[in-house]
């Protein structure tokens, strides 16, 4: 008798129990993109002094590696450029070099003034950091006694596909 009893159950269980636990499912469409990024910072704080010059001879140019820079790009062919706000004193010419990144073109030690010059192309599809920039001053003999002054150097990243 309880064999009999069993066997109805059973049956009634394996039957409904598939449909009680029937899986759902939902779907969800996702939407994503990558806009253009173009990122550049610079670190340190340069300082260059002329001091000395052989006799005869123009001073000799001061120079400061203490600086670097890094440079972000998903983009294919960006540049960096620079500009100071004002003219340096006469006599005075700031420049700089900018190692370049894996792949890009560094145009080597520029002289910097209130028109932008590039000083680092082709840079494609690039996170890089800690790379130098070194700064120069070249003062002439004409240029004199000239007293301590700063110039904020602005950097640009543009360009790019």
């Amino acid at each position: 008798m309880r064999v009999s009893l069993f066997a109805p159950i059973l049956a009634l269980t394996t039957a409904v129990a598939p449909m009680l636990a029937s899986a759902q499912t939902a779907t969800q469409t996702v939407t994503f993109a990558v806009n253009a990024i173009n990122q550049i910072s610079a670190t340190g704080s340069p300082s260059v002094t002329v001091t000395t010059a052989t006799a005869g001879s123009q001073p000799t140019d001061a120079t400061d590696a203490s600086s670097t820079w890094a440079v972000t790009t998903n983009q294919t062919g960006a540049k960096i450029s620079a500009s100071i706000p004002t003219a340096m004193p006469a006599g005075l010419t700031l420049s700089v070099n900018l190692v370049a990144p894996a792949g890009a073109t560094s145009a080597g030690v520029t002289a910097l003034g209130t028109v932008a010059v590039d000083l680092v192309t082709s840079i494609t599809k690039v996170a890089q950091s800690g790379m130098t920039a070194t700064y120069h001053l070249s003062a002439t003999a004409a240029a004199g006694v000239v007293g301590s002054g700063t110039k904020v150097v602005t950097y640009t990243i543009s360009g790019g596909t």
